[in-house]
């Protein structure tokens, strides 16, 4: 890091704010995209000498660096990684005591003592100081530290700057007595050891040991919600803090990071513990609220989704949104820089936000681990910025049919394991951050995920047979997005039928995505509607519950349940893969919402078509079929019954089943959408390499394709209803009339052609205006009798398109006439049967 501390060098810089603030001569281009608030994460690493001077400097360092991003937010924020949380517990109210903070790499609450133990330890096993001088702080330090980043983020950025403190409930920061000696009765999950992590709902043991909020002693049986609460407001008022921020799963739950918890065991759901659970989780929110009433709250969340911790864990998360807690839900989970798990990191992102408490929700971006000697964005991302452009092309969609994308981002962190804060990286992330927030999603995308936020929650406490049920949708779609659905569009339940009639051609272009609906409900009739008047619907998951007028309508009828391993047979499937695939699955019950029962009720229905079934002995039951009544107008619903095709072996998450051996249940989901003329192939060298992943989203108009190939020798092939997308700065061999590349491990690109021809190499390129008036020229060439669908921005009226064909530079002749094509939300020019070169403008 270098620091810049000259006179003439702070001159320019008041200058350059000064003109940023001048109309006119700094232009937002974000236009109106700017986030509510930015938030940087940091260590006090970073502050490496307590010298007044130097912890100024530091502070102005960090704001400079991300000034270019930080111009595009309202409000910014500093989020102080200071120790564990335990600085929080151990506050006496004095600003002399000593701070134990977090000055470690590595854990630090371990058998080992920092620094010693034999070389062979791991991290996990020992922690080592980050330097050798590292200064020693007070809390009076704490206080100033964050006084200077107000009144030097104020003066890099010219906007409101608001500190917040941390607390995490398990033992990575700090070295925490509190937690690990004093109070062990705290602790209960286990996500790193037995017992590791801090139960929000736990009960204290009496301590005659002075406290901030406690001068006489912690009573005995003090739930601990009381005691966190009253040290917080005492914390944070005392040192000038503005918000807190609850980490790792804290507050949702005793296991944020697991596949089980204290519902699911692995082999059994407690029913009879969810009720209680659930209610001590909520209890603890109004715990703390009592003692903290008025510092708004931010919050990590679990790693997983709505209904699989609601299962596993009695998370209760409709209860906590509900509660008038002032908190802002939890973002996206890191953990996808960990394992490639964007199937987990996405369902469980558009869970959490299929209802919120108001219309806020953040993005968070792993760029920096201060503690585990990991940079993210240089090391386990390897630069590339899928983690950006993935999670970034979901969008929530409310009752009133408005679009929701992220109003909060956070960087976790700005500074390195070593107090390092190397410019490269802000300078290499902040445009792909910009780039995904000038593409961000306008419209619904192709597909749209209906989340039953509010059935899985009444579900919970009103049946006794649907935990597996509310397990195994998430799980479902978790594994259908790793294998290239690409979902990224969400919308609860209670919300869709709001949004259609505030916008009936709202979903005119999307493909709904849904579990069966409750019984008789407003759901029900909302989404047979929706397909009688034209949509498209495909329904996954047991049909036990629903009522005889939904059963009728997918022609489906329930029989005696089947488990264990069947013999599949498929009507469906695109890919080409090399070597013999399993041609069997596994269904487990448990994991997977209950038994087989599914089958086609009327088999004759000449409006019903089949296109998988099951086979155990003598038993069949049907997979999928699809169902067009002519009186649809046009509408189709699928019905996939599906099997989650993992199982809980160990570990934390639950295993994928070897696809050397089983088929891939939820993969079919990508492949029944070439039933709605929506075909996305792909091609490898074998079953065990692993599927791209894919979103994709509507922003002014266009088509944002983003994705993530874990393997690059993939090849992915696409032919959608409008014809084979042309992917812009790219050239495609087209084959069967689809398109296909081949693409790297993080791609994002807009698509603004389709092109409906069956073979030759076409070209989609962008050209400069070269003309008053022209703000974007394209060029097409290859076409050999082709037609194509130009997708223009929305602001582009007819009038202001200008086709020209085989023509060049200024382009004045050899223009040719288009037609204007609107269906619901969909709006394209279409050009038919032509060869050579397009090149269209506006």
């Amino acid at each position: 890091m270098r620091i810049r501390n000259n006179t003439m060098h702070n001159f320019w810089l008041v200058l350059l704010l000064v003109l940023l603030c001048v109309p006119g001569i700094a232009q937002d281009n974000l236009k109106g995209k700017n986030f509510q608030s930015i938030t940087l994460e940091s260590s006090l690493k970073p502050f490496k000498k307590k010298d007044k001077a130097y912890i100024r400097a530091v502070a102005h360092e960090m704001f400079t660096q991300w000034h270019s991003l930080l111009r595009h937010t309202d409000t910014v924020s500093m989020m102080l990684w200071t120790s564990d949380g335990s600085e929080i517990l151990d506050y006496k109210g004095t600003m002399d005591q000593p701070l134990e903070w977090a000055k470690y790499m590595g854990n630090p609450n371990t058998a080992h003592e920092v620094g010693s133990g034999p070389e062979s330890l791991s991290l996990h096993q020992r922690a080592y100081v980050y330097r050798d001088d590292a200064p020693d702080f007070t809390y009076g330090d704490l206080a100033f530290i964050v006084k200077v980043l107000k009144e030097e983020g104020r003066k890099v950025t010219g906007k409101p700057v608001k500190v917040g403190a941390t607390f995490d409930p398990g033992p990575e920061f700090a070295k925490s007595p509190f937690k690990y000696e004093k109070h062990p009765e705290i602790l209960g999950g286990n996500a790193m050891g037995h017992k590791t992590f801090v139960s929000s709902y736990s009960v204290l043991n009496g301590d005659s040991e002075s406290y901030a909020g406690f001068p006489d002693g912690i009573p005995d049986q003090t739930p601990f919600g009381t005691f966190f609460g009253r040290q917080s407001q005492h914390f944070l008022d005392d040192l000038g803090f503005d918000y807190i921020w609850l980490s790792n799963g804290f507050g949702f739950g005793a296991e944020g990071w697991a596949a089980t918890g204290a519902i699911f065991t692995g082999e059994n759901f407690a029913q009879e513990k969810l009720v209680p659970s659930a209610d001590k989780v909520v209890g603890f929110w109004k715990l703390f609220r009592e003692e903290c009433p008025d510092y708004p709250i931010q919050t990590r969340g679990t790693n997983l989704s709505v209904g699989a911790d609601l299962a596993r864990d009695a998370v209760d998360l409709r209860n906590i949104y509900k509660g008038g807690f002032n908190m802002l839900p939890p973002p996206n989970s890191p953990w996808a820089a960990l394992d490639g798990d964007f199937g987990l990191e996405l369902a469980g992102y558009m869970s959490r936000m299929a209802m919120l408490p108001d219309n806020r929700f953040p993005f968070r971006y792993y760029t920096h681990d201060p503690w585990w000697i990991n940079s993210p964005w240089l090391d386990r991302y390897g630069r590339e910025p899928h983690d950006i452009y993935l999670p970034l092309a979901v969008a929530r969609i409310d009752e009133e049919g408005k679009i929701g994308v992220p109003t909060h981002l956070n960087f976790l962190t700005i500074d390195d394991t070593y107090g390092n804060m190397p410019t490269q990286v802000p300078d290499e992330v902040m445009p792909h951050i910009l780039k995904a927030r000038y593409d961000m999603p306008t419209a619904p995308g192709p597909l749209v995920w209906v989340y039953p936020f509010d059935e899985y929650h009444d579900w919970a406490r009103d049946y006794t047979d649907r935990l597996p049920e509310i397990y195994y949708g998430d799980w479902f779609m978790r594994q259908a997005i790793n294998s290239g659905l690409p979902m990224n569009t969400v919308i609860s339940t209670t919300s869709l039928p709001g949004a259609i009639a505030n916008n009936p051609g709202l979903f005119k272009s999307s493909i709904l995505m849904t579990i069966a609906p409750e019984k008789n409900s407003k759901n029900e009739k909302t989404l047979m509607d929706f397909v009688k008047n034209g949509g498209q619907l495909i329904v996954f998951g047991p049909v036990d519950h629903s009522s005889k007028t939904f059963m009728d309508f997918l022609n489906l009828s329930n029989t005696n349940p089947l488990s264990g391993e069947m013999d599949l047979y498929s009507e469906v499937g695109l890919d080409i893969i090399k070597g013999e695939l399993p041609q069997k699955i596994r269904h487990l019950s448990l994991f997977s919402g209950g038994g087989f029962r599914s089958l086609i009720k009327n088999p004759k229905d000449s409006f019903t078509q089949a296109l998988a079934s099951v086979k155990q002995g003598d038993e069949v039951r049907d997979m999928a079929w699809l169902r067009q009544d002519p009186d649809w107008n046009g509408g189709k619903v699928v019905y996939l019954r599906g099997t989650n095709s993992s199982s809980f072996t160990g570990g934390r998450l639950l295993t994928p089943d070897n696809p050397e051996e089983f088929l891939i249940v939820p993969a079919m989901l990508r492949q029944l959408l070439g039933t709605f003329g929506m075909q996305l192939k792909i091609e490898k060298e074998n079953v065990g390499i692993k599927d791209p992943v894919l979103t994709i989203n509507r922003s002014d108009n266009a088509f944002i394709f983003s994705g993530y190939n874990p393997n690059s020798t993939v090849k992915q092939s696409f032919k959608f209803e409008q014809g084979a997308p042309l992917i812009l700065g790219l050239e495609t061999i087209l084959e069967d009339g689809f398109s296909n590349y081949t693409m790297p491990t993080s791609w994002h690109r807009e698509c603004r052609v389709f092109i409906k021809q069956t073979s030759g190499m076409v070209s989609f390129k962008e050209l400069h205006s070269g003309q008053k008036g022209i703000s974007k020229r394209y060029i097409v060439s290859g076409l050999q009798n082709g037609s194509l669908r130009i997708y223009p921005s929305d602001a582009v009226r007819a009038e202001e398109l200008n086709v020209y064909l085989n023509s060049r530079y200024p382009w004045n002749t050899g223009e040719i006439p288009f037609t204007e094509v609107k269906n619901g939300n969909e709006r394209y020019f279409e050009i038919k049967d032509i060869s050579g070169i397009v090149v269209f403008s506006w």
